[in-house]
């Protein structure tokens, strides 16, 4: 028995219109369901469920969701985000945006994979990363 992938993530929400709004408007996501106190969404092949919450409570530490975008898209969405409150700059070795939604969830959008990350540490083994190869 493995996991094959993430199911759902679910993000508390204090305004659902707001925060629906937010990932259809900014981040191209596809409204799917919606009731009283929530909402499905599909952002690419991720299924987000937006949940209402009298308060949101986002991580402080470093937790966050990394969302994918091809990198020819990458610029226009970045300028879509411009105005957005930033919660780090860019150390990774593609590009990236981190974001926070209108409850304080950090996102980061970033147009790379595992394999560009690995090759990038591959090529700068100064950074002291190890890097293991999948069981044949």
């Amino acid at each position: 028995m493995a996991i094959t992938g993430v199911n759902h993530v679910t993000l508390s929400c204090t305004a659902l219109d707001r925060s629906i709004a937010f990932y259809r408007d900014r981040l191209g996501a596809v409204l799917r369901a919606r009731w009283p106190d929530g909402a499905y969404l599909e952002l690419g092949a991720l299924w987000l469920c937006l949940a209402r919450s009298r308060a949101a409570a986002p991580a402080a530490d470093y937790s966050h969701i990394a969302l994918d975008v091809a990198p020819g898209s990458f610029a226009a969405l970045q300028n879509r985000l411009a105005d957005l409150p930033k919660w780090q700059k860019n150390h990774s070795e593609g590009d990236s945006v981190y974001v926070l939604d209108p409850d304080g969830h950090k996102l980061e959008v970033h147009a790379g994979d595992l394999a560009s990350r690995l090759a990038h540490y591959r090529a700068h083994p100064e950074k002291g990363v190890e890097i293991f190869d999948p069981p044949v």
